[in-house]
């Protein structure tokens, strides 16, 4: 069965760029991996999306036409060292939970100024290298690897996967991948989403019985002054990194680990958007927590996060507020009242909320589009819906609501926070299976040193993707930081306790 189980051990490196491996005397494979210190042009940069028809099966043809989640891994914090060939060429890649191809530069990677900065594979150095040689394009966020299919081993801890199919990127898109400390990525994510329906390095790992567990474990430190970042175990668990049993969830779509989430409450109050449940990706491949921007509006609002103030919206609120008051109170259905008033054309946004909060920001003295109109409207139907639940005065919901419109997250940049209040900010719970998550200010908090000071920022970021894939969420590093979690392959199923 070969090793039974591996244990990747993530240590905080200050200044090593080989990561040696080893073998503990439990009988554990450690890994030395680094944490990427985030700067905050880094961190502004950073962009998670929803894109139409993103993925392609490698030779150019599109797969199913639906909204797929994206993110650039400018924010990526968690990396560690594989090994590909042999003798094994050295690549420090991140272990990401949220996309499902292996890539690496390769050596032909002649004119991107991204591949001069990284380690690059060299096939002809290789004795197990074998030639495949299709094209392939791997989008992100921001832009997209191109390369070429290759075969060979890839060496992870002391365990060797066989005949691994990986991307030898020749082309780093828009500058994306220049300034990241890590070479590449490793996938983590299901078949369903692997570009060209390679077979990921996880599956292998099953299929070769390198694992006698078909799980594997994360548990990330977010102490900075701990010298011990965390650690990724595949094939089971370090049970000294939480407390508790595991509550377990159902996989609800294959592709990505996507689970579903209920109600996100604000300290003990009900944001009421996710009451019905909502999609969530558990994503260990980016630092933050980005889910609908009614939502995160409502959390900005409360932990005293900057944002935009759209004019727009507090027009929208102005004009229509009472006529949404008289229809919510007679019991008009809310997915109607913006349809009637004559801002939506249909039940539903046709804009996404970052489109709308450019259109405000970026047109002044313009007219703004009809469907951010329709966009804000929607938002704040569902504000006062939810504050009319509460059987709060008018005045009050109104004077909430326009707040709010001063609150929206700026989709061009990321939510500072003052650094002095952390303390005195609230829990933010999700709801999963039943039962609640809280994240405490210290863990949903960014905190980023900048020249001689620190500033603080919001973990939370605006992320509107339209049924049937939305309502998501995705649930990055600051809260697997908060949660240990199992990935269940074998059972479909994710499992959080609480990390120590």
């Amino acid at each position: 069965m070969g090793i039974k189980l591996l244990l990747v051990a993530i240590y905080l490196s200050g200044f090593a760029c080989i990561f040696p491996s080893s073998v503990s005397s439990d009988g554990f494979v450690k890994i030395s991996l680094k944490r990427q210190k985030l700067d905050l042009d880094t961190i502004n940069a950073a962009r998670i999306t929803g894109r139409k028809n993103a993925y392609t099966d490698g030779l150019g043809n599109q797969l199913e036409g639906e909204i797929v989640y994206m993110k650039n891994f400018l924010d990526t914090q968690y990396y560690g060292e594989i090994g590909i060939g042999s003798p094994p060429q050295h690549f420090a890649v991140v272990f990401d939970t949220a996309s499902s191809n292996l890539w690496v530069p390769s050596s032909k990677c002649r004119f991107s100024i991204a591949c001069y900065m990284h380690s690059k594979y060299r096939a002809r150095l290789s004795r197990t290298y074998k030639k495949i040689g299709i094209s392939c394009k791997i989008p992100y966020g921001s832009g997209s690897i191109h390369g070429f299919f290759s075969q060979d081993n890839v060496k992870v801890g002391d365990v060797v996967v066989r005949d691994q199919v990986f991307a030898e990127a020749t082309k780093e898109g828009l500058f994306m991948f220049m300034l990241a400390q890590f070479d590449g990525i490793l996938g983590l994510g299901f078949l369903d989403i692997s570009v060209g329906q390679v077979t990921p390095v996880w599956y292998n790992m099953v299929q070769q019985g390198l694992v006698s567990n078909q799980i594997f474990s994360f548990w990330l430190n977010r102490d900075p002054k701990s010298k011990v970042g965390g650690e990724i175990v595949f094939g089971g668990v370090d049970w000294r990194h939480f407390r508790g049993d595991h509550t377990y969830v159902p996989i609800t779509k294959n592709g990505f680990w996507q689970i579903e989430v209920g109600d996100i409450l604000i300290a003990s109050d009900s944001t009421g958007f996710c009451q019905s449940g909502c999609a969530a990706i558990v994503d260990s491949g980016t630092s933050f927590l980005a889910g609908p921007t009614a939502i995160v509006t409502q959390i900005h609002h409360a932990i005293g996060a900057d944002g935009i103030v759209s004019l727009e919206c507090k027009n929208v609120v102005s004009k229509y507020g009472d006529l949404i008051w008289e229809w919510l109170v007679s019991g008009l259905l809310p997915e109607k009242i913006c349809v009637d008033i004559g801002l939506c054309v249909y039940n539903g946004s046709r804009v996404a909320i970052e489109h709308a909060v450019n259109e405000s920001g970026n047109r002044k003295g313009a007219p703004v589009d009809d469907s951010a109109l329709c966009t804000f409207c929607e938002m704040t139907v569902f504000w006062i819906q939810m504050e009319l639940k509460k059987q709060k005065a008018k005045e009050l919901v109104f004077k909430y609501v326009n707040q709010l419109c001063e609150r929206l997250p700026n989709p061009k940049r990321k939510s500072f926070i003052n650094c002095d209040n952390i303390a005195k900010l609230p829990y933010i719970s999700f709801t999963i299976g039943a039962k609640s998550f809280p994240l405490s200010p210290e863990e949903y908090v960014i905190r980023v040193e900048e020249r001689c000071s620190t500033v603080c920022l919001s973990g939370f970021i605006a992320l509107d993707v339209p049924p049937p894939q939305g309502p998501l969420w995705v649930l990055g590093d600051l809260f697997l930081g908060a949660y240990h979690t199992i990935f269940d392959f074998g059972n479909l199923r994710v499992g959080f306790a609480q990390s120590v």
